[in-house]
C-alpha cells in the first residue's frame, strides 16, 4: 500500500509555547498497533522468520553505524527516548512518555517509562539515559572519525573536548524517571533525533563490562570492541542471540521480558544476501519469508506468484555527488554544470526506477517542508556540457569516478545498473573515468567519506521529517564528503545550513531553506539529485503485520507467520 504524508510545516515551531506533548494517548495507541493480543486471536504465535536483507550488518552497536544493515538489526533489539509510530515519519513515544520544552528551546524534560529493563536484566532509568547521552559526548580518540560517529556529528556536532561546537550541552536526573536535557542552541529537528537507531538506549553495565568505547583505528579501517559485535544489550522487544559472521546470517530471540506486548515470533533471522536475483530465488524456494529491495523489474511478478508487495512512500534522494578536495578542476562551476548536463536524468529514472519515481530538482523531497521548485534546471543536454567543459579548459578531463558494489539502497535499486548509465553520459561528453568500485562496507563509504572520490553515487534515505536531516547530514561540516579543497564556500554553505536549522520562527526558516535550494543549484552545485524512489519489500502470503516505514523503519514485533 501507499501511504500520503503531509507536511508538518509547523513541526517544533511551537516550541515557543512550551506546550506539553501529551502523548501518553499516543503511545497506547502505538502499542495496540502492535499488540499481538490487538489481533483477536486471528494471528499465530510462534515460528521462526528468516528475512533477507542487502548486505551484512557492520556491526550491532548503533552509535557506532552509519549502514541500514546494522540499523535494519538494531531496531528490533533497541529502542529510543523517542520512537517513530508505525508507517510514518511521525515522532512519538519511546521509552520516553512525554516531554516538555522551555520557550526559547534549549531545556527539554522528558518523563520515562517505568518497568523497562536492558536485556542484561539492569533497569533503564533516568541514570541509565543520562549516560547514554554522556557516552556520545565524551568520546575520545577514533571515537571522533565521522566513519564512527558520523550520525552524532551530523546531528549534534562536536565532542566534549570543544573542538567543534556541540548541540548537546548537558543530561541531568530530575528524579529516577525524569531526565532534562539541556541543548546549547535552539534546533527544528528536536526532539525528532532522538528517535534515530544511533540514539537508541543502552545497558550502560553491558557497555561498561564490554569495554564498548575501545574502537582502534587499523589504517582506514576500525575494529571495534566484544559489546558490538557479540554483547548489544536494549530494551527492545528481541534479543541478540548469535551472529554467523561467515554467511551474515543474525539470530534474534523473542524478549520474553519486554514491558510492552511480545512479539507473536519466537526468532527472526536476518540473513544477508547482496545479490537482488539470489533474494528473489530464496523467497520462491522458501528459505525465506521476505527481503528488502525486490527490483522494480519483478514487482510484477512477485504480486502474480501470490506473494506480498509493500511499497514504502518515496522520502529519499539519489545524487551524483562531486567532490573537489584533490581535483581542483571540480572546483569550476561550469566543470559542475557540464556533469549536471551531461546526464539523462529522466532516462535513467524510467529505465532503472520503479513506477512512481520521480526525477529529483532539490536534495529533499518535495513532501518536506522549505522545498521549492523554483529552482536552477539542467536539462539533459550534452552539446551544452561539452561546450562548458570547453569554456572551463577541462575537455577530455580525467576524474575518478566511485560506485558501491554488495549493495542496493532504497535510493539506488540497482547500483552496477545505475553506474553503468551514469558512466555511458559522462564518457559521452568526454570525461575520462578512472573506475573505482568496492563493497558498501567493505571501503566505499569510507572512501567516500574521506573525500577520497572526484564523482560517486550516493543518496539519502530520511530519517525524521525536516530538511536538515537531509542537507544538514551533506552539508552541515565543510570538510565532508563534498569537500571543496578550498574553504571559500564549503564553510559559507555550512554556515547557512547551520542558520536555517537554529532559527525558530517557522516563516523565517520556511524563506531560508528556499533560499538554500535555490543556491545549492545555482552557485553551489555540490552534487546533482538524480531520483526519488519508493522503494518496496516483499514478503509470502503466509506474513502478515508487517508495516513499510518511509524511513525504512520496519518493526518485526508485531509481525506473525499465518
Amino acid at each position: 500500500m501507499v501511504h500520503t504524508r503531509k507536511v508538518r510545516t509547523g513541526h517544533l515551531a511551537a516550541v515557543g509555547l512550551a506546550a506539553l506533548l501529551v502523548l501518553s494517548g499516543c503511545a497506547e495507541s502505538q502499542r495496540s498497533q502492535n499488540d499481538p493480543n490487538a489481533s483477536g486471536g486471528a494471528a499465530k504465535t510462534g515460528g521462526t522468520m528468516t528475512f533477507a536483507t542487502e548486505g551484512a550488518p557492520k556491526l550491532f552497536d548503533p552509535f557506532f553505524a552509519t549502514d541500514g544493515a546494522t540499523f535494519r538489526t538494531s531496531q528490533q533489539i533497541f529502542e529510543g527516548l523517542v520512537e517513530f509510530k508505525p508507517g510514518t515519519a511521525e515522532a512519538g513515544p519511546g521509552l520516553a512518555e512525554k516531554w516538555t520544552s522551555t520557550p526559547d528551546g534549549k531545556q527539554w524534560t522528558f518523563t520515562l517509562r517505568k518497568g523497562a529493563k536492558f536485556h542484561d536484566g539492569t533497569e533503564f532509568d533516568a541514570e541509565a539515559a543520562c549516560q547514554n547521552f554522556n557516552r556520545w559526548y565524551n568520546q575520545k580518540g577514533a571515537g571522533q572519525s565521522t566513519a564512527v560517529t558520523g550520525y552524532w556529528q551530523d546531528n549534534f556536532g562536536g565532542f566534549s573536548d570543544g573542538a567543534k561546537p556541540s548541540l548537546y550541552k548537558s543530561c541531568a536526573v530530575k528524579d529516577p524517571q525524569t531526565v532534562v536535557v539541556e541543548l546549547t542552541s535552539y534546533t527544528s529537528k528536536f526532539p525528532d533525533i532522538l528517535g534515530l537507531p544511533s540514539f537508541a538506549m543502552q545497558s550502560p553495565a553491558a557497555m561498561k563490562q564490554h569495554d564498548a568505547d575501545n574502537v582502534v583505528k587499523q589504517g582506514d579501517s576500525f575494529v571495534y570492541p566484544a559489546y558490538g559485535q557479540q554483547h548489544p544489550s536494549g530494551t527492545g522487544p528481541f534479543k541478540f542471540s548469535k551472529y554467523d559472521k561467515a554467511n551474515g546470517t543474525v539470530e534474534l530471540v523473542r524478549n520474553d521480558d519486554y514491558w510492552g506486548p511480545k512479539t507473536f515470533l519466537d526468532k527472526l533471522i536476518l540473513r544477508a544476501i547482496p545479490d537482488e536475483t539470489a533474494r528473489k530465488q530464496a523467497l520462491q524456494s522458501g528459505d525465506v519469508q521476505g527481503y528488502d529491495l525486490p527490483s522494480p523489474a519483478d514487482w510484477e511478478q512477485l504480486k502474480k506468484d501470490g506473494h506480498k508487495l509493500l511499497i514504502r512512500p518515496a522520502f529519499n534522494v539519489m545524487y551524483i555527488g562531486i567532490g573537489q578536495k584533490s581535483n581542483e578542476k571540480l572546483r569550476d562551476l561550469r566543470v559542475r554544470q557540464a556533469i549536471a548536463h551531461a546526464i539523462d536524468r529522466e532516462g535513467l529514472v524510467k529505465q532503472q526506477y520503479p513506477e512512481g519515481a520521480k526525477v529529483a530538482e532539490n536534495l529533499y523531497p518535495d513532501t518536506i517542508f522549505g522545498w521549492t521548485g523554483d529552482v536552477r534546471k539542467y536539462d539533459y543536454n550534452p552539446d551544452k556540457a561539452k561546450s562548458l567543459l570547453a569554456e572551463a579548459g577541462a575537455s577530455g578531463l580525467a576524474v575518478t569516478i566511485y560506485w558501491p558494489t554488495e549493495v542496493s539502497r532504497p535510493y539506488m535499486p540497482s547500483p552496477r545498473d545505475i553506474f553503468g548509465f551514469v558512466r555511458g553520459n559522462l564518457e559521452a561528453v568526454g570525461l575520462k573515468l578512472n573506475v573505482v568500485s568496492k563493497p558498501w562496507n567493505g571501503g566505499y563509504l569510507e572512501d567516500v567519506d574521506q573525500a577520497k572520490a572526484d564523482v560517486f553515487l550516493l543518496g539519502w534515505n530520511g530519517d525524521y521529517n525536516t530538511p536538515d536531516n537531509f542537507i544538514g547530514n551533506f552539508f552541515a561540516d565543510p570538510d565532508n564528503r563534498f569537500a571543496t579543497g578550498s574553504a571559500t564556500w564549503g564553510n559559507q554553505l555550512s554556515a547557512e545550513v547551520k542558520a536555517a536549522d537554529a532559527e525558530p520562527d517557522t516563516a523565517k526558516r520556511k524563506a531560508m531553506y528556499e533560499a538554500l535550494n535555490k543556491k545549492l543549484k545555482a552557485e553551489y552545485l555540490p552534487a546533482v539529485p538524480v531520483a526519488h524512489s519508493p522503494p518496496a519489500l516483499v514478503t509470502s502470503a503466509k506474513v502478515s503485520g508487517l508495516v513499510p516505514s518511509p524511513l525504512t523503519d520496519e518493526r518485526f514485533n508485531a509481525v506473525s507467520l499465518g
